[in-house]
């Protein structure tokens, strides 16, 4: 068994000193807020607050000593807890990726944190935090070499009616397979260059990266002129505009403007903490193959590095925004079906941002799909459009009016121009709907604003749903929601073949189910992962 490095035993013993010292100072706080016992609680302080530090520290030691891990022939253990002990054991077959991150700090003392993620979990199932650099590439090249190992066990397992010479060749190439999964240095098959970096900054936009604004709120003070909590430079922004000079006493429509100027603030402030994320997050981005593994390395002030076997990838989407298609650009995501480090579902990036035709290119050859002829919607799809982004509009110059009505805003009629962009919305959104029956894959595309292009293997396909609502029963109109195996979140929803008409989508439900049977029968007498590794 297996110990982390010595400096987890010092960062423990910090974590867990400081909450012993600090809860007798919270408790402490509590009875003063309330005026129980106040003098005597301070008494009691200067007594519990020493022995919680010294309890924390001794528990910290305890838990590093009691944390141990080892890589078995078929699972990866790991035993953790003081008093309540906990043993995992996590099947090779099980574990989606690897990765490997270091902070800055890390990587000064030449330490690592290795978190493994499994299928279906929603979180990482086990982190070493921390190990050395020379340990974490070891644990990464042993799972990986047990991983192949244990794959190629099932598959000679579940062929039963090989002959015996037919099972000493399978043995031979098995055990290459696996010296070159093991043997051979990865092979880069992509580098982010500087320009793309800056064009994946520029065009992308991260809600999550909302929470830097509003946390540099409570570093500024309020105005001086009454406006209680509310920034100065808020006020200032907006009074050219009719917001108030101060909360105090301001009008609902002052009020109002400065909520809208705010938001604007909010939004470019947003834009601009995005941009610097995407430049630390993915500085030095590089992909590469190690057998059939996927290897990727990135970031400037946190280094990530890790790998994805390219059997456990459900799907490929290509994805791209309307100014990244005006530049020429797309990014490549890859699905498992497990937790995955950039935003916590199992969509991973494989390739962040590339020329357009190059990245469809890979997505071709990472799948082996045939280049797709997209199908789309019926017209009565388009007529569904227009009559919902109509009653968008009527929403928009409704609610102009309203606030006309308590405000100085009395040209609300001006946002009748909303009902000239619905034709074009209506199209947008009909003209980037389509998808392609393949022989192997089902290909999916749908998004304008964030246009996503899926290639789904039939064998990968979990389930495949008709939905329909009231206004798509009206029209004879149904949808296809098609799952596999990987995590969803409500970025990334399940792909969706839109509005199609009720018959074709009986079609289409009535194909997938019978090329992924198809599609079963070959792979098991093919033995083959399904997904190429070749970007050339």
């Amino acid at each position: 068994m297996n110990r982390l490095h010595p400096f987890s035993a010092v960062t423990l013993a910090l974590q867990r000193g400081v909450t012993g010292f600090s809860m007798p100072v919270f408790l402490t706080g509590i009875a003063s807020i309330v005026g129980v016992g106040t003098d005597s609680a301070v008494d009691i302080l200067f007594v519990l607050a020493p022995i919680g530090l010294v309890v924390g520290v001794a528990y910290g030691v305890a838990y590093y000593y009691r944390f141990t891990y080892e890589a078995t022939s078929s699972t990866f253990d790991v035993t953790s807890g003081v008093f309540s002990r906990r043993s995992r054991e996590i099947p090779y077959r099980r574990i989606q990726n690897v990765d490997v991150s270091q902070s800055v700090f890390q990587r000064l003392l030449g330490l690592a944190v290795v978190s493994i993620e499994t299928a279906g979990g929603g979180q990482t199932e086990a982190t070493l935090n921390y190990v050395s650099e020379d340990e974490a590439e070891r644990l990464r090249s042993e799972i990986r070499r047990l991983t192949a190992k244990r794959d190629a066990e099932t598959e000679g397992d579940e062929r039963t009616s090989t002959t015996a010479s037919d099972s000493a060749a399978d043995a031979g190439e098995t055990a290459r397979r696996e010296a070159s999964r093991d043997e051979a240095a990865p092979i880069r098959l992509f580098e982010l260059e500087v320009r793309e970096l800056l064009v994946y900054a520029l065009t992308s936009f991260r809600w999550g990266a909302a929470v830097f604004p509003i946390a540099l709120l409570f570093f500024v003070g309020g105005a001086d002129t009454g406006s209680g909590a509310v920034p100065e430079f808020l006020l200032v922004a907006a009074e050219p505009f009719g917001g108030p000079e101060a909360i105090d006493g301001a009008a609902v429509g002052q009020l109002l403007v400065l909520a809208a100027t705010t938001a604007v603030q909010w939004t470019a402030a947003t834009y601009v903490a995005s941009a610097i994320y995407t430049v630390a997050n993915y500085y030095g981005f590089q992909l590469g193959r190690a057998g059939d593994d996927f290897v990727y390395e990135r970031g400037l002030v946190q280094r990530f590095s890790g790998s994805i076997p390219a059997e456990k990838v459900q799907s490929v989407s290509v994805t791209e925004n309307p100014l990244q298609r005006l530049a020429g650009y797309a990014g490549l995501w890859v699905e498992t079906a497990g937790y995955g480090p950039d935003n916590g579902s199992g969509s991973q990036s494989a390739v962040p941002m590339a020329g357009a035709d190059r990245v469809y290119r890979f997505a071709e050859n990472v799948t082996g799909v045939e280049t797709p002829q997209f199908r789309s919607p019926p017209a009565p799809a388009r007529r569904r459009y227009l009559g919902r982004y109509t009653i968008i509009a009527a929403v928009i110059v409704a609610a102009a009016f309203a606030l006309a009505q308590v405000s100085t805003f009395d040209r609300w009629y001006l946002t009748a121009v909303a009902f000239v962009a619905v034709p074009p919305a209506a199209q947008l959104k009909y003209a980037n709907l389509g998808y392609f029956v393949g022989d192997d894959h089902l290909v999916i595309r749908s998004g304008f604003w964030k246009r996503r292009t899926t290639v789904i293997p039939y064998y990968r396909i979990q389930t495949v749903s008709t939905r329909r609502s009231i206004f798509q029963r009206r029209l004879g109109l149904a949808s296809l929601a098609v799952d596999t195996a990987s995590s969803r979140t409500f970025a990334w929803g399940s792909p969706t073949i839109y509005d199609v008409d009720l018959e074709t989508a009986r079609e289409i439900h009535g194909t997938g189910r019978e090329r992924l049977q198809s599609s079963l029968r070959e792979r098991a007498r093919a033995d083959d992962i399904g997904l190429s590794v070749d970007f050339t």
